[in-house]
Order: C-alpha cells, then sequence, then structure tokens
C-alpha cells in the first residue's frame, strides 16, 4: 500500500526530470512550429500536460523520452494547424499586410513572412521534418528515431517538402499541392 501512496510523487518527480531534461530542445523546436513565443510556450506547456496526464505510457530513457514527447508536441502542432485551416478556409493564405518599416530591413521581413507562409502550407509531417532538419539541424536518423519513421521516409518528406517549399515561394500553388493538369 506504501508504494501507492507514493506513485503521485513518483509520477511529479520523473515530470519534474523530464521537464528539466528535454524542456529546452522542445522549446526551441516549438519556437520554429508556432508563429509566435506565447504558442511556443502554450505548445510546450500542453506537450507536458499531456505527459503528466499520461505518466505511465512515457517510454524510460533519454532518447526515448525525447522522442516520445516530439511526438506528441507535433500531433498537438498539427492539431493547432488544423484547427486554424478550418477557421481561415477560404481566405487567401498568403496575403501580406504589415505596417511601414525601415528599409533596409523591409526585404529581410518580407522574405521571412513568405517562407514563414509557406511553411505553414506544407502538410504537418513535412513542415515538422523540414524545421527539424533544416533549422534545428537534427540529423535524418535522429528525426527518425524521433518521429518513429524509417530514414528514407525522413528522406522522402525533406525532398518532397523542399520542391514543395520552393514552388510555394516562387507562387506556383498548384506545383506545390500536387495538382495536375489532367
Amino acid at each position: 500500500m506504501q508504494a501507492t501512496a507514493d506513485r503521485p510523487t513518483d509520477d511529479e518527480g520523473r515530470l519534474g526530470a523530464l521537464f528539466d531534461a528535454h524542456h529546452q530542445r522542445l522549446y526551441r523546436l516549438s519556437r520554429r512550429l508556432s508563429r509566435n513565443a506565447e504558442d511556443a510556450r502554450d505548445l510546450v506547456q500542453e506537450t507536458f500536460l499531456r505527459a503528466a496526464r499520461h505518466a505511465s505510457s512515457v517510454p524510460s530513457g533519454a532518447g526515448h523520452e525525447e522522442a516520445w514527447l516530439v511526438r506528441v508536441m507535433i500531433n498537438i502542432a498539427r492539431d493547432r494547424w488544423r484547427q486554424m485551416a478550418v477557421r481561415k478556409r477560404g481566405a487567401d493564405d498568403l496575403a501580406f499586410t504589415s505596417a511601414p518599416v525601415p528599409s533596409d530591413s523591409e526585404s529581410a521581413l518580407l522574405a521571412r513572412s513568405i517562407i514563414w507562409q509557406a511553411l505553414q502550407r506544407l502538410p504537418p509531417r513535412r513542415r515538422a521534418i523540414l524545421v527539424l532538419y533544416e533549422l534545428e539541424g537534427a540529423t535524418i536518423p535522429a528525426i527518425a528515431r524521433l518521429l518513429g519513421v524509417a530514414a528514407v521516409t525522413v528522406r522522402w518528406h525533406l525532398s518532397i517538402g523542399r520542391r514543395e517549399l520552393a514552388a510555394l515561394v516562387n507562387g506556383q500553388d498548384r506545383a506545390a499541392t500536387g495538382e495536375r493538369n489532367e
């Protein structure tokens, strides 16, 4: 009976250890998956809330814990992207409006906005893989382990994702979405 009484403390301690070990990396990734710092913090918080609710589901071992947490976070982000897509249905996703900015940073701001908006239009898994590889600097085997897929799948998503991103940036929506003139 004593072990049962101590169990919540053990789970709390484990959750604290998970947070200490992984929150910074998760925040960096979530920052790249979110529009702003507040959304990124919410994403990390929701990830750890799910870990707290399902503490027995979190595997042991630093690599396995991180992979589980990353998968949970990407699934949460994917759900949020779907919700945003439903809300924005019918609106032009690539509309760009901004307040006037100094001319020296105008090009950088415009380029960032175009890339960000193009990334938003990619399928969630492809976007996550591109962010992990291109922005986080994760290796293909590491991404494969984190997402629980084969390395060849990661390479495929990178290849297709880069082409789709380039097409979106160049304004070729049909090529990026896979539509064909048949």
